[in-house]
């Protein structure tokens, strides 16, 4: 259990002010000139070191993300681009840092521009983000007053801007290629890779887009050392801390900060106050956020909450928005729920998403009542693998691997189902 003293986040529930005066109480915008002024190899070196993965689903190494920036200017402007579209259902961190701990926020972006030689940032928030975007815009006007914003930004010597940027509320506008393509004006459809941002994103400008939890540590750990981070987390590969979301049936859901690795139950019996009904009531949980596959109970039981424990059981960290399911759930209705959620987020520019989220929300539809054949379940997991993996981004595999996780793991309830139905129409 993380101690407090390592806590990173001290107001992400809004107990104190969210403001620059409180913000720097408790150690936000200290020496933040002196960090700059050890240079940019320095910080990405930190960052490294710290064994920081991106905090928005894909884990990448933040470090190694940002050393991919071009060392020296061609004369296109270098970008930052913060992701916070937060769209992932299950998944509510982001919003409570926009609204808590905005200057976390706000420092972040100065130094990892700086480090990837960036003179701007752009945040991209969601649409329906009203109030975190008025708490966000509301900081950075407190950052531009008092000079940590702006010509010679913290007096670091180095200029940097800060703009808000309000999407539509598309889920697709997640993925960064089509984040960069919203912010530019166009439709958010993702874009083919190569070029990666890093060489022609925003703007066709060097660009790295990183989530908001990512960028909003970062200064707490150059402050305070990448041993320290490193040292929190079951191992290297999983350091550091990490604001876990749990929803569904415990007692009490809540978003905290907690060490990387933690076990699932401690997690949910320590902060939730346990599985509403007690654990033997728990049926199955999804780990990180919707486009992860579920685990059963039996999975539940000894599993560590980082990447490469869930990668391990089929699964996968993602956001860490946990979603708890006890017995009383319908658990192929919540799968053809999810099903259609992806099938109306697809942006429709690749062939196997476009027309195989639908496929699979109908299908998913007949299943819940159990209209179908017990082969359709073979099929429905073999266009899942169609889907997987041959789309420009990853809404085809977040479409496919709830439904794979559920065929894993609960296909007797589907067949159950179906032979109920037949019985029934006999």
């Amino acid at each position: 259990m993380l101690d407090d003293k390592d806590r990173i986040f001290t107001n992400i529930y809004g107990w104190e002010e969210a403001g620059l005066k409180a913000a720097k109480k408790r150690g936000d915008w200290d020496k933040t000139a002196t960090l700059i002024k050890k240079g940019r190899e320095w910080i990405i070196d930190e960052m490294k070191a710290s064994g920081l993965r991106g905090r928005g689903g894909a884990g990448f190494p933040t470090g190694m993300k940002w050393s991919f920036m071009p060392k020296e200017s061609d004369g296109r402007p270098h970008y930052l681009v913060v992701n916070a579209d937060e769209s992932e259902p299950g998944t509510c961190k982001d919003r409570d840092i926009l609204r808590n701990e905005p200057h976390k926020l706000l420092e972040g972006c100065l130094l990892a521009g700086f480090a990837m030689g960036a003179h701007a940032a752009y945040i991209y928030i969601r649409g329906e983000f009203f109030n975190e975007g008025s708490a966000i815009l509301t900081a950075i006007e407190e950052a531009y007053d008092a000079g940590l914003l702006g010509k010679n930004a913290a007096g670091s010597g180095w200029d940097f801007d800060i703009i808000l940027h309000r999407g539509a509320g598309a889920y697709i506008c997640g993925e960064e290629t089509a984040l960069i393509e919203s912010i530019e004006g166009r439709k958010g459809q993702p874009r083919n890779k190569p070029p990666f941002p890093a060489m022609a994103g925003l703007y066709s400008c060097p660009t790295t887009v990183n989530n908001v939890e990512t960028i909003a540590v970062a200064p707490t750990i150059l402050r305070r050392g990448a041993g320290w981070f490193s040292a929190l987390g079951r191992n290297e590969k999983n350091a550091g801390t990490k604001l876990f979301c749990i929803s569904g049936h415990v007692n009490q859901p809540c978003n905290v900060e907690e060490v990387m690795g933690i076990p699932l139950r401690e997690l949910l019996e320590k902060h939730c106050g346990g599985v509403r009904g007690g654990w033997e009531n728990l049926k199955a949980v999804i780990p990180g956020g919707s486009s992860t596959p579920l685990i059963p109970k039996g999975t539940c039981e000894n599993i560590h909450m980082d990447f490469d424990s869930l990668r391990e059981a089929g699964t996968g960290l993602g956001t860490a928005g946990v979603i708890v399911m006890d017995k009383s759930t319908d658990i192929v209705y919540a799968i053809c729920r999810l099903s259609r959620f992806y099938m109306h987020e697809s942006c429709g520019q690749c062939t196997p998403c476009r027309e195989g989220t639908g496929w699979l929300w109908r299908v998913m539809t007949r299943m819940v009542h159990g209209n179908a054949s017990v082969e359709e379940i073979d099929m429905l997991y073999e266009v899942t693998k169609e889907i997987e993996g041959h789309t420009i981004c990853a809404l085809g595999d977040a479409a496919a691997w709830p439904v794979q996780g559920l065929i894993r793991h609960f296909r007797p309830e589907m067949e159950k189902r179906i032979l109920e139905y037949r019985k029934a129409a006999a």
